[in-house]
């Protein structure tokens, strides 16, 4: 079988439809033989490559609605560098992801987040996995930055919030998925909150380098949900999320089973050209005898 490869973009909230990509997996019994994810593509990514499936992902962050958001939030009231400290996140993915080391999951993964100081993506595929997390989460004025490896580490979407790139040369068949949705235009222009100029603002920069990553080389499997004014805090919309993507996983599916039926055709035709290539060989050796 051919190797797939997932990667799973970042987008706040909007990245929860991730999980309905996952189902088509799990439907199809395709096993990824390696994921790469950023901010929330990490954590799902996480959940997934430890052996979870979409339906039991779902079931965890389904049920996230604004109480939940609440208790997840402690206000940085000292601190110069954020709004949220990102401790009481920290707990949750810890009582929820099953595994602690890169290296006891069941599928390979690489989290992507930003070495704040050096301007340069820092991928981890090996270690402990909620420090790496944590990191890649780290929204710039939103989260604390995390302090681990001696860096300096913030949001992994900073420099590379779809990163296909990374596991390119791991994979035949590589899938991404791009959360990071799409805004309508107002009738009549206003000027932004100061959070939705911070947040939209970062957003603009982080698709201008998904499109310079598509000039250079494209995932055999783009998905892009429309995802329409879905903000990055909107966890409380989440069935609203994962139904708005059905014509999305219609897609998906189709195109997995095109690409992998064309997978398997050519895996086919490689397999009789060896088989005749030997028989040649084989009397080749023959006539010399």
């Amino acid at each position: 079988m051919k190797k797939i490869g997932l990667t799973l973009g970042g987008g706040g909230a909007r990245g929860l439809c991730h999980i309905e990509f996952l189902k088509v997996l799990d439907e199809l019994e395709i096993k990824p033989s390696i994921i790469s994810g950023t901010s929330m593509g990490a954590i799902i990514g996480a959940m997934y490559a430890s052996g979870m499936n979409g339906q039991e992902i779902e079931n965890i962050l389904q049920d996230i609605d604004f109480k939940i958001l609440l208790k997840m939030v402690d206000f940085s009231f000292l601190s110069r560098a954020s709004l949220i400290k990102g401790k009481k996140v920290e707990e949750f993915l810890s009582k929820h992801i099953p595994v602690k080391y890169f290296e006891d999951l069941q599928i390979p993964l690489k989290i992507v987040a930003t070495d704040y100081w050096k301007a340069d993506d820092v991928v981890f595929d090996s270690g402990k996995l909620l420090p790496a997390i944590r990191a890649s989460i780290s929204i710039p004025a939103l989260f604390e930055p995390v302090n681990y490896n001696n860096m300096i580490l913030i949001d992994g979407g900073v420099t590379n919030n779809l990163p296909f790139d990374i596991i390119r040369k791991e994979c035949d068949v590589l899938i991404a998925i791009d959360v990071s949705g799409s805004k309508s235009i107002p009738d009549v222009m206003k000027a932004p909150t100061w959070f939705d100029n911070m947040m939209n603002s970062y957003e603009i920069l982080q698709a201008s380098i998904v499109e310079f990553q598509m000039k250079i080389s494209k995932p055999d499997i783009y998905i892009k949900p429309q995802l329409l004014d879905v903000k990055i805090l909107d966890f409380e919309k989440a069935n609203m999320i994962l139904e708005s993507v059905d014509d999305d996983v219609a897609q998906f599916r189709k195109e997995i089973h095109e690409k992998l039926n064309l997978s398997m055709k050519i895996q086919k035709i490689s397999k009789n050209l060896k088989n005749k290539i030997k028989d040649i060989e084989e009397l080749g050796d023959f006539l010399k005898k």
